[in-house]
């Protein structure tokens, strides 16, 4: 702490994962139970999230068996929070996990954070690109938890950074890195395919910025990367609603058809390992991948707590700190102001 002087809390902001086998159920109903979400009243939708969270419950929870019996994501993002504040010095803490659906919640973060004698915040979105569906949600939740804090009125956020030019660095490392476990004679043929999380089309079609600046991560990335194909797919989705295309077994399946080349798969949504990365990628859609006859299927390590990756994350934080008096603002791509107000399993 610094003595007789001025501090900024951070916020890391995510949906969280369950901690355990039993926590599967509860998580996954607190998901549903958001009204962007499930856009229906509260008296329908609390008790068609507890039919859909016990449902979605059974399926799921093996799938968490096959990866260690719990997310990964919670002790990922404290780890990521020590490391942030190591890097940003004495005028900044504490650094804390806030998830918008499970343990540490938003509002506990808020509560720890004032208690710390900050007196401003930085609410850092660990979704690099902004959708309604993600970060909206969590900024939801943060705007409901400020008021009648010392963080009213001096509160910066960072909603997206999908271009930021460090965080292109260093998710372009993870693609060279599982490119190099490539055998050389083949690495050139390798073809980079981005998964992103799908969204349902009509977010897209209202107006969400989130394929848009997906692409431009995809585009900062490549224009970093040597002369390799890429192509991009969306994963994890839910439920009868038309979502962003193509799914990534559909994009498979074409490439397939075009002679299986080596596959280096990018998780371009996700920051961190959890259900989507280390299930999803690591062993659904590579077991997909294998019975189409592909013979070399990379899965680009996730960020984590990559020194690059915690560098560029404290460079956001430290460039938008809230000038000392000043209103709430919300930033956007590193800075810039946004106007919007505002992973699915």
């Amino acid at each position: 702490m610094v003595q007789g002087g001025r501090r900024t809390a951070v916020l890391l902001l995510n949906m969280g994962g369950p901690d355990s086998l039993d926590a599967v159920r509860p998580f996954l109903r607190n998901l549903f139970s958001d009204p962007t979400i499930i856009g229906l009243p509260g008296l329908l939708r609390r008790p068609l999230a507890a039919m859909l969270s016990a449902r979605r419950a059974r399926k799921v929870r093996p799938r968490y068996e096959l990866i260690g019996g719990k997310s990964p994501i919670g002790p990922i993002t404290l780890d990521q929070a020590w490391a942030i504040n190591q890097a940003l010095g004495p005028t900044f803490g504490p650094v804390l996990p806030a998830f918008s659906y499970w343990r540490p919640f938003i509002s506990d973060a808020v509560r720890e954070a004032s208690r710390s004698g900050a007196d401003s915040l930085v609410a850092l979105s660990l979704y690099p690109q902004y959708c309604l569906a993600t970060t909206g949600t969590c900024l939801e939740e943060l705007s409901r938890n400020l008021p009648g804090t010392s963080f009213e009125n001096s509160t910066r956020i960072i909603d997206s950074w999908a271009t930021h030019p460090s965080y292109l660095d260093a998710l372009a490392g993870t693609i060279d890195e599982a490119i190099m476990r490539i055998p050389e004679n083949l690495r050139d043929d390798a073809v980079i395919l981005f998964s992103a999380h799908g969204v349902p089309k009509s977010i897209i079609e209202g107006g969400d910025p989130y394929l848009e600046q997906t692409l431009g991560t995809i585009e900062g990335v490549m224009e970093r990367m040597k002369d390799h194909e890429h192509q991009i797919a969306f994963q994890s989705r839910l439920g009868p609603l038309k979502w962003l295309g193509p799914s990534l077994p559909d994009k498979l399946e074409k490439l397939s058809a075009k002679g299986a080349p080596p596959l280096v798969v990018v998780p371009v949504s996700f920051v961190s390992d959890h259900i989507e990365t280390l299930y999803e990628l690591d062993i659904q859609h590579r077991e997909i991948a294998r019975e189409l006859g592909f013979t070399i299927y990379e899965r680009a390590p996730a960020l984590n707590t990559r020194p690059d990756f915690i560098a560029a994350l404290a460079d956001l934080v430290r460039s938008s700190a809230p000038s000392r008096g000043g209103e709430k603002e919300k930033k956007g791509e590193g800075g810039r102001e946004r106007g919007r107000e505002g992973e699915k399993i």
